[in-house]
């Protein structure tokens, strides 16, 4: 079998879905330019209920004027605590909210001229579509002729024209969420929150929707603040995200250099998949840095969080960075003998598990490497391959 260069051949889906949008005509992974100034800013923000535990450390944020900003993170880690102190429905402990230079931090939802997007859609049973659409409009005593054009306009924009007069439960869960999103932009506000709006969807409604929510934000241009625990959510849709974990961001990146270059080793875990192996730094060598395994093996990658001599480290790569060899290919570094667990067929990608080393007690778990269906011939369970590190794309954190 002759090699195979996974980095050529295979991603992940949501890897694969920021390469569809990069590669489609007068498309690209969109960047909102780094010296714009922010349109939201938290500033040594905190939020504790119990006086104790604080659900958000210390959190410095900016959120720049026009870009689909994804909060992302496990429950519990503070991402949806972040998004209802920025929309007003909870106080800070300590901190500043400013909006456009001013604090907000005191002032009421009603008056922040947000847009609120629930998951439960949160729509009114007992009015119409158009009614719903068009309530935030009425309690801000719009004229009748406005208020009608406004929510026709609203409705068009989220393909529900001709729907005004029905009521919600007449409608799909997706028509539903559509809705609530027309509701939520109808008065064009500043900014648009939505948490978990996708997650009662069924995932072939889900996925659609979520193009449809990325081509609605290029239209209009209105900053869209999104919260989610599905990372393949946010990297399809998002210009950057904001992983949490504990209270704390633990990155803030565009989605490409979140995936490529994580900065720590729970972002490389949460996002995507990786290969971790488990050892200690041997030597150092700028930014680079030699891991030695706990079977004596040595691979290179780069010293991401700079540690030192001695160190217990995880060298971690994408699955489909591994380039695998069927036999041995001579004199090269970061090559680890491997024997194959088990081929898993995924739809569109084989996925092997690899024993890495030969003593079950090294303490290494399995190898996981991503092979494209193409690929000519793919090992049985039990045959032995050889597994190449390349050290640009081998990451070593403490």
């Amino acid at each position: 079998m002759p090699s195979t260069d996974l980095a050529a051949s295979t991603l992940p889906a949501a890897a694969q879905a920021i390469a569809a949008a990069a590669a489609a005509p007068g498309a690209r992974v969109r960047r909102v330019p780094d010296g714009a100034e922010p349109l939201v800013r938290f500033v040594g923000v905190q939020k504790t209920y119990d006086g104790v535990q604080l659900v958000v450390r210390q959190l410095d944020l900016d959120i720049r004027r026009g870009e689909f900003l994804t909060l992302l993170g496990p429950s519990g880690s503070g991402k949806t605590t972040t998004l209802m102190m920025l929309a007003g429905f909870e106080s800070p402990t300590a901190g500043e909210i400013v909006l456009d230079g001013k604090p907000i931090t005191r002032t009421p939802p009603h008056k922040r001229n947000f847009g609120m997007v629930f998951q439960n859609y949160a729509l009114f049973p007992h009015l119409t579509v158009g009614q719903n659409v068009a309530y935030p409009l009425t309690v801000r005593k719009a004229p009748k002729d406005e208020q009608a054009k406004r929510m026709a306009r609203a409705l068009d924009m989220v393909q529900l024209k001709g729907m005004a007069e029905r009521y919600p439960a007449q409608l799909s869960g997706g028509q539903q969420q559509r809705v609530a999103l027309a509701r939520a932009l109808v008065f064009e506000p500043q900014l648009v929150l939505m948490d978990e709006p996708l997650g009662a969807l069924d995932k072939q409604l889900r996925e659609h929707m979520q193009i449809e929510l990325k081509e609605l934000h290029r239209q209009l241009g209105v900053t869209f603040v999104y919260v989610t625990h599905d990372q393949s959510e946010a990297l399809t849709m998002s210009d950057r995200v904001a992983v949490f974990n504990d209270g704390v961001v633990q990155q803030l990146d565009v989605v490409d250099r979140m995936y490529e270059t994580p900065s720590n080793r729970f972002v490389a875990g949460f996002i995507g998949d990786s290969t971790m192996l488990h050892g200690t730094v041997r030597a150092t060598d700028g930014e680079r840095c030699g891991v030695v395994l706990a079977d004596g093996r040595v691979l290179t990658g780069i010293n991401v969080n700079h540690a030192a001599m001695g160190a217990a480290v995880q060298a971690g790569i994408r699955p489909e960075r591994i380039v695998l060899h069927a036999h041995p290919p001579g004199e090269r570094g970061n090559l680890l003998q491997a024997r194959v667990s088990s081929a898993l067929y995924f739809g569109d990608h084989l996925r092997l598990l690899c024993r890495v080393g030969n003593d079950p007690g090294a303490g290494q778990g399995d190898c996981t490497v991503k092979l494209p269906l193409s690929a000519p011939s793919v090992p049985a369970p039990g045959d032995t391959v050889w597994l190449e590190f390349p050290p640009d794309l081998t990451r070593v954190y403490a």
